[in-house]
């Protein structure tokens, strides 16, 4: 691929169970963002079979979204918790100051939700 030709995407897919919360924010700008999380089953990998390991619990990732769109918005009010979506969007990297320094965290903004899995 040339560099004409080449094309960087952020676009993800995530498969996984509603979380417990879904809560709206007002930015300072006035705008309103509704924050949630995906819940995803981690894949069994080298690290969970560590010599010696006895654990069985399941390991899990708690997936951090946004959403704007008043489509995904209104999806997510008539979910339950636990309940099982698709979620399409971007990743996205975010930054703030706080009283220790600058933080960041990756999020996903939702721009498609639907239920089922």
């Amino acid at each position: 691929m040339t560099p004409a030709t080449e094309r960087s995407s952020a676009h993800v897919e995530i498969v996984g169970r509603l979380g417990s919360r879904v809560e709206e924010r007002t930015l300072p700008s006035g705008d309103t963002l509704t924050v949630f999380t995906i819940v995803v089953d981690r894949a069994a990998g080298p690290r969970s079979r560590a010599a010696g390991s006895t654990a069985s619990a399941v390991k899990v990732d708690a997936i951090a979204c946004q959403a704007f769109r008043a489509s995904v918005i209104r999806r997510l009010a008539c979910l339950e918790p636990g309940q099982w979506v698709v979620a399409e969007g971007t990743l996205r990297r975010r930054f703030w100051r706080s009283g220790t320094g600058l933080g960041s965290a990756m999020e996903v903004e939702v721009s498609r939700l639907q239920a089922g899995g």
